[in-house]
């Protein structure tokens, strides 16, 4: 009888080798490490009086580094005890609580059928490679080289070429006596519908094979040479040898470097891939044109209890991490979790290691995050609730998220985490940092640090930072009048966000609440393309932004600031958000190029550097006290006045 591999691998994860492999040695008590797994003994296959043979659960294995004996759970039975492989299998399987499997004809003959389509895809893959290597694929080989994909890595990954031909796989594996069905079966070849008539689905493209955990060629991902093509990347058709939500991208090689201690690390794509092991990042792999999915995830663990997942620095990278985290935190059990790494923007892991080398790759997986960090930051952003409504809010968002969580103790300790921190972060919010009313302040010898003359100091702060607008209360948390005008004019008018995306995506507030609000809107306007101006502030609201949207609205109308009502038409809205952005670009470029004059300053203290400084300051103020003075503007609406 023929055990399935996911029978063999269940008995393998359910049972530790160290209990196998105890039945018949004494564990060596100075050596070992039981909660860890990693266990030491006198071999038991050779003589010997100094433990040299170690059994590792994390790894499945055994190895004797006397005698160089290895092998995993049914090796052990099988050459140890003398048992057969069928009886070590029901011998583990009656150990693992695992129910040995039926025989089943029909099975048994879907296996014969897969081992014939892997065969197939062997013979494809062999084509491929020639393919490249002929005079044929000189294009794809010096895209390649291009993309600094050398040749010992497309050796080593296999890479191939498909000719730009209709018939010529085809033509070969018929040749070699594959039947049309396996064609059709392995999603080498495809129809249009109507047409019985089967073509290469894969033509002028660098093929990337993609094996299963034992390293067999079961699907392909084909990169177009051709830009007029639909897809530049085209995968092989779910079959009955892959499904795309369970086949990870140099999972094989990635699984037996984490047994060798290497960090699992997930990225986007194949170059990405290639590029990160070819620098050493042997455990990198890399889903197939999805999303992570459970099963991915579940795999990653059955690899190493920690992987780290590899995105994008921009908005569309924040946003992967996000929906990954809602994927990942339902299934968290003890031990067993994930961390999350951000590239720089603009950089894929491909373009990061070709341009800054090795290190700065290292450094993005080093400074990678834990899950509960990440988390926590994606539902506070760094800003301190305002009103007890907020802070509320905030608390039933995270206390939802460790709801999720699945396993009781890891949603015990998370909810403990959360707690915790928003202790200590609402902390400032719940004393009396300033003078208490109608209290004189005492100062120590030095006169550089002050307490509240009353009770238990609160606060020692020195003078300088006292007087700053950053403690003064409500400095951090109110947005300028310009920044209202440009949150306002969007909530007012959600239509304005999409022509606008990429300019209010790269904005630089100067508050970090008004940079939270910001986000918010184009978060919601994404996901909601046809989102209304109601709807937008309800949503808002909601996520505990309605009293600071009513602080900005009612500091507009004392200012006379009408361009951002709802009632007010499209264009002069729209007028009024452009000056707005122009006039607050211009303040944030002022504001670089005075730290510049202001360090050169330092360097020579020339009259020249000097009125530069100077003719900068000026502009700011200049800045800083312009309307924008429109002819016409408000004529829409009914108005014509030109204030701002």
């Amino acid at each position: 009888m023929r055990f399935s591999d996911q029978f063999l691998d269940e008995i393998r994860q359910r049972l530790p080798i160290t209990q196998v492999v105890g039945e018949h040695v004494l564990w060596d008590k100075r050596k070992s490490q039981p909660g860890k797994g990693d266990m030491w003994a006198c071999c038991p296959f050779h003589g010997e009086k100094s433990p040299s043979f170690h059994a590792d659960d994390r790894r499945g294995i055994y190895h004797c580094f006397g005698c160089g004996v290895s092998g995993d759970h049914f090796r052990f039975l099988t050459e140890k005890a003398g048992m057969s492989f069928p009886e070590a299998v029901e011998r583990l399987a009656g150990m693992a609580g695992v129910p040995m499997p039926a025989r089943d004809e029909r099975q048994e003959k879907r296996e014969a059928e897969r081992k014939s389509l892997i065969d197939v895809m062997e013979l494809a893959t062999k084509y491929f490679e020639a393919a490249l290597q002929h005079n044929i694929g000189a294009r794809a080989r010096g895209y390649l080289l291009e993309r600094g994909v050398s040749s010992q890595s497309q050796t080593r990954f296999r890479i191939g070429f498909s000719p730009d031909s209709r018939n010529g796989l085809k033509e070969h594996l018929a040749g070699n006596g594959v039947s049309a069905q396996d064609m059709v079966d392995t999603g080498l070849v495809a129809s249009r519908d109507g047409d019985a008539l089967t073509y290469d689905r894969f033509r002028n493209r660098v093929m990337f094979p993609i094996m299963d955990f034992r390293g067999r060629v079961i699907a392909f991902g084909g990169r177009a040479l051709s830009a007029d093509v639909p897809a530049k990347y085209l995968n092989s058709p779910e079959t009955e040898l892959f499904s795309k939500r369970r086949t990870l991208y140099n999972g094989q090689t990635a699984r037996q470097a984490a047994r060798d201690g290497s960090t699992v690390i997930v990225v986007e794509g194949y170059l990405d891939v290639i590029a990160a092991v070819s620098a050493g990042f042997e455990g990198t792999v890399a889903p197939l044109g999805t999303a992570m999915t459970e099963e991915h995830l579940q795999m990653l663990w059955q690899m190493s209890p920690d992987p780290v997942l590899c995105f994008d620095g921009d908005k569309a990278g924040l946003k992967a991490a996000e929906r990954t985290a809602d994927i990942v935190m339902p299934h968290l059990k003890p031990g067993f979790t994930v961390r999350i790494a951000t590239l720089p923007e603009g950089q894929d892991p491909d373009d990061l290691i070709k341009a800054q080398g090795r290190g700065a790759f290292a450094d993005v997986i080093d400074r990678a995050r834990s899950l509960s960090d990440v988390i926590w930051s994606m539902e506070t952003g760094g800003l301190v609730p305002e009103t007890p409504e907020a802070r509320a809010a905030l608390q039933a968002r995270l206390r939802e998220r460790s709801n999720g969580i699945q396993d009781s103790s890891v949603r015990f300790h998370y909810s403990q985490a959360f707690d915790e921190k928003l202790r200590a972060f609402l902390a400032p919010m719940r004393q009396n940092r300033f003078e208490p009313r109608g209290g004189q302040q005492r100062y120590g010898q030095s006169g550089a640090y002050g307490y509240p003359s009353r009770g238990t100091p609160r606060l020692v702060v020195s003078d300088t930072l006292r007087n700053s607008r950053l403690l003064k209360p409500g400095s951090m948390a109110e947005a300028t009048p310009r920044e209202a005008t440009i949150i306002l004019s969007l909530v007012n008018h959600p239509a304005l966000v999409e022509d606008k995306f990429e300019l209010l995506a790269a904005i630089d507030f100067d508050t970090p609440l008004a940079q939270k609000v910001m986000g918010e809107i184009l978060s919601l306007c994404v996901r909601h393309h046809d989102i209304s101006a109601e709807d937008l502030k309800s949503a808002l609201g909601a996520r505990g932004h309605g009293p600071t949207l009513d602080r900005m609205a009612d500091v507009l109308l004392r200012q006379g600031v009408w361009q951002i009502a709802t009632e007010i038409a499209l264009p002069d809205a729209e007028t009024g958000l452009s000056h707005a952005l122009a006039l607050h670009n211009k303040k944030v470029q002022l504001n670089r190029e005075l730290k510049a004059a202001e360090a050169a300053l330092g360097e020579d203290p020339s009259e020249e550097t000097f009125e530069r400084l100077r003719d900068i300051k000026n502009q700011i103020t200049t800045v800083d006290g312009t309307e924008a003075l429109i002819e016409g503007f408000g004529s829409l609406s009914g108005r014509a006045t030109r204030s701002f």
